[in-house]
């Protein structure tokens, strides 16, 4: 590790994967933000998914402040962030065959919706099975991932594939694999990992380019003000009434 402090590195780490983000995937951020205009006009349901931390970045698009509140959190028993004890047991469940059906079985999930599945890796069943299983069912996929991961690693999927590659979108958040920026003589491991800063500013910039894209067709972007300024709560009130068939996590 070269002069600075760990948290100088770090930041330049972040920043540097950030520069890298905004210029590589401009295009697939764009076509991304097509496709969930185009579902919110055409009157479908946003949903994300992402397990253990990949979840952090699934959550913080779903209920906040000058976001999309049609955007829903698909969640399931033991895989939405590491409440789940013990908390190896979330790593498990993301690579159980079948548990990614059973969960879009008992989701709102339909023909016309896009669901944004986040995985750092791609590599086990949960988000490769969850994937081909929506859009068998007329879902449009969105999929955030490191590419790195399927040429480095080996797929725990048995049909050996990876989310990248059952998406109808892939943003590339370029994450190396492992997921730690950092390295010092004096620690036997790798640290400071950057993928929730990186995926979360992705996941942001595709809704922003989806709120101003929207507002270019002429449609308003049903977005949530904060309940802690004057009037928020009155404003949300109005979006949640005006879109209540299409926002689970009022329900």
């Amino acid at each position: 590790m070269s002069d600075g402090t760990p948290a100088d590195l770090f930041f330049d780490a972040a920043i540097g994967l950030l520069q890298r983000v905004r210029d590589e995937e401009a295009d697939a951020i764009t076509a991304a933000a097509t496709l969930l205009a185009d579902t919110v006009a055409a009157g479908g349901r946003l949903f994300a998914f992402g397990a253990g931390h990949s979840s952090l970045a699934a959550q913080d698009v779903v209920y906040r402040a000058g976001g999309l509140a049609l955007m829903n959190l698909l969640a399931a028993p033991g895989l939405v962030g590491v409440d789940v004890m013990p908390a190896t047991l979330g790593s498990r469940l993301e690579r159980v065959d079948g548990l990614a059906t059973a969960v879009l079985d008992t989701s709102p999930l339909r023909a016309g919706d896009t669901l944004v599945i986040i995985s750092l890796s791609g590599r086990n069943a949960l988000p490769v099975e969850m994937a081909a299983s929506a859009r068998t069912r007329g879902a449009k996929v969105i999929g955030v991932t490191s590419v790195a991961y399927a040429a480095q690693t080996t797929s725990r999927h048995s049909s050996g594939t990876y989310l990248k590659d059952h998406c109808d979108v892939v943003l590339d958040s370029k994450i190396a694999i492992g997921d730690a920026e950092l390295t010092l003589d004096t620690i036997p491991a790798p640290f400071a990992p950057a993928s929730t800063v990186v995926t979360s500013a992705l996941l942001q910039a595709v809704l922003a380019t989806t709120a101003a894209t929207l507002a270019d067709r002429g449609i308003e972007p049903p977005l949530l003000r904060s309940g802690n300024v004057d009037g928020g709560h009155e404003w949300n009130a109005r979006v949640f009434e005006e879109y209540r068939d299409r926002i689970f996590y009022q329900h």
